[in-house]
């Protein structure tokens, strides 16, 4: 179902806000009253005679006095009628600051004590350094995986069991029937902490011999100019935060593959050949076991100001595009700027992943669950990748990351918010999967 959001006037920078101008129109009615006289004549009467038997004779009528003209008056000229005076123009207003979006969804506190979960930055407190010369400000963090299961609150919203297999990431309580607020009131998180109880999830990994191949990390940034540069009026009408609530599905697009956002796949570690390959099985032929495949994908970064969702779950969102003149735009329909994130997932490789570039897409080899769904034809290993993202932030730290992270054009990694402080890890936090292959959930049903 589309969630629909009311614009509201401008607020300051720290919050996300949608601002309709309401503009009142001088209008002055003048009343014209037509103002005319008119001459009532009165006929003299008669006495009238006392009766007698005798008739009475016909009385010499008297002559009716030619009564006095009333003079004509000289007309007063009708005045001009003092024309209602033309409005006065509303003045082309002197530019001013872009009207941006309602915040999306009402605010819901985290409902623990938000200090508890930060620390001073890597120890020392100081702030993050400038992100100069980029022109974009980052914050950046790491997330482990949580769980897995055929669920998919965007695209199967209380339809548990329908979807194929996802591997989630952040809310440790994402399900099917997952909403912002019970993405905001529960649930713990394997980003960071529970400040950031987003709920992020990707195809599960499969090995081709029925295992869950479990990701090491989950490493996202945001990323985006500052609200004061002068390019997000050129780009689009605004650079704003993130709405609470926004969804979306980024990637390869299922309906419309045309329409799919860049991914790719990568490798690092020893012996590995660092690339931007297609798919799994290009990738693989660089990747020996033991390095880590990585698959990288983008999301869009224009916001249409007004849904929180689609039909489609996609078309609320759009990319910039170059125009004619090489300039970076959102398009008309999709003016609002927020910051775009980036996240790549990586697995530890064995010797189960064929690194023959055999691109048949029933070879026995690692692929995702996406690539081979019942109903559909197999895709090559890998091609179908794409991610979901539902944003449940506590509202005070995406500020605090926003003013300073993005707006201050600082590079923050880690968790770091840009004042001095950073995201505490949770405990149990994992570098590597452990365990690395896991069983397959039972589909519900």
């Amino acid at each position: 179902m589309t969630n629909r959001i009311r614009s509201l006037a401008p607020r300051p920078a720290h919050t996300l806000v949608l601002a309709l101008a309401a503009f009142s129109t001088l209008s002055a009615c003048g009343k014209e009253a037509a103002e005319g006289t008119q001459a009532d004549v009165t006929l003299p009467v008669s006495p009238t005679p006392t009766p007698t038997p005798t008739p009475t004779p016909t009385p010499t009528p008297t002559p009716t006095p030619t009564p006095t003209p009333t003079p004509t008056p000289t007309p007063t000229p009708t005045p001009t009628p003092t024309p209602a005076p033309t409005p006065t123009p509303t003045p082309t207003p002197a530019p001013t600051p872009p009207q941006v979006p309602a915040e999306g969804l009402p605010k819901i506190p985290s409902n623990f004590n938000v200090e508890e979960w930060l620390q001073p930055s890597w120890g020392h407190g100081n702030p993050a350094p400038t992100a100069e010369p980029d022109v974009v400000g980052a914050f950046r963090f790491i997330c482990t995986p949580s769980h897995n299961a055929y669920d998919d609150p965007i695209v199967y919203p209380g339809q548990p069991g329908v979807s194929h297999l996802h591997t989630f990431f952040g809310n440790t309580l994402t399900d099917a029937h997952s909403t912002y607020e019970s993405l905001r009131t529960t649930g713990e998180s394997t980003c960071n902490n529970l400040l950031n109880r987003s709920a992020y999830w990707i195809p599960s990994m499969m090995n081709g011999e029925g295992k869950v191949v479990m990701p090491n990390s989950l490493a996202v940034y945001y990323k985006r100019r500052p609200e004061t540069d002068p390019e997000c009026q050129v780009q689009g009408q605004a650079c704003i935060p993130l709405p609470r609530g926004l969804r979306y599905v980024f990637g390869y697009n299922m309906q419309s593959p045309a329409n799919s956002e860049i991914f790719y796949f990568n490798c690092q570690g020893p012996g590995a050949v660092p690339g931007n390959y297609a798919n799994i099985p290009e990738a693989a032929e660089n990747c020996p076991s033991g390095a880590q495949l990585g698959a990288v994908v983008g999301a869009p970064e224009c916001w249409d100001g007004v849904n929180l969702d689609s039909p489609d779950h996609r078309s609320h969102m759009a990319k910039l595009y170059r125009d004619n003149n090489g300039v970076a735009r959102c398009p008309e329909t999709h003016p609002f700027i927020i910051p775009t994130f980036t996240l790549s997932a990586w697995w530890t490789t064995d010797d189960t992943l064929d690194r023959s570039g055999n691109l048949d897409p029933l070879n026995k080899t690692w692929h995702l669950s996406s690539d081979r769904m019942a109903g559909m034809a197999p895709h090559v290993p890998g091609s179908t990748f794409h991610s979901d993202w539902f944003g449940a932030w506590d509202d005070d730290i995406m500020d605090i990351w926003m003013n300073n992270c993005i707006n201050k054009l600082l590079s923050c990694s880690g968790g770091d918010l840009g004042n001095g402080q950073q995201l505490k890890l949770f405990d149990g936090y994992k570098k590597l999967a452990d365990p690395r292959l896991v069983d397959a959930p039972a589909r519900p049903g």
